[in-house]
């Protein structure tokens, strides 16, 4: 799988760790920084990778940053991307199943590294359950001014 992954500074030490060890579990990894831990802006990087999943460049998406909360915010600002913040697999699980989510958002303040490992394994692989959610994640995309009524 093709997984684009970017971070703050704050989650610079666990963006490099994640990116080789997806890399040995044999995905193509695209990194969209930053390249230190010098200080940085969430958003600069939130925005590249919700770019890089709307627009095709990678299935799915890691993004980090301290809590997590700030980066996974701007991931969701576009509307072609759902980016689920999660601390536990289930979590990862049911973001997955129940919202077709394509972008996972991990602190790295908050979440260590196993846990880490768990909830992207979870993410990968589990699917889109489909039937009832299938209309509901359609409204995900929508400004509220532009929804469909129900």
């Amino acid at each position: 799988m093709r997984i684009a992954i970017a971070s703050d500074h704050a989650a610079f030490a666990l963006k490099g760790m994640l990116a080789a060890w997806l890399r040995d579990e044999g995905h193509e990894v695209i990194d969209l920084g930053p390249d230190s831990d010098a200080r940085v802006d969430y958003p600069d990087f939130g925005y590249k990778l919700a770019a890089a999943v709307a627009g095709g460049d990678a299935e799915r998406g890691v993004a980090l940053c301290g809590s997590g909360i700030g980066i996974s915010i701007a991931v969701n600002r576009h509307p072609a991307v759902r980016c689920a913040l999660v601390g536990e697999p289930l979590s990862a699980t049911l973001a997955r199943e129940h919202n077709d989510a394509n972008v996972i958002a991990l602190g790295a303040r908050l979440t260590g590294e196993d846990m880490a490992k768990a909830c992207i394994t979870a993410f990968l692989t589990t699917g889109f359950a489909g039937g009832r959610h299938t209309d509901r994640v359609a409204k995900l995309g929508h400004l509220q001014s532009e929804e469909p009524s129900a």
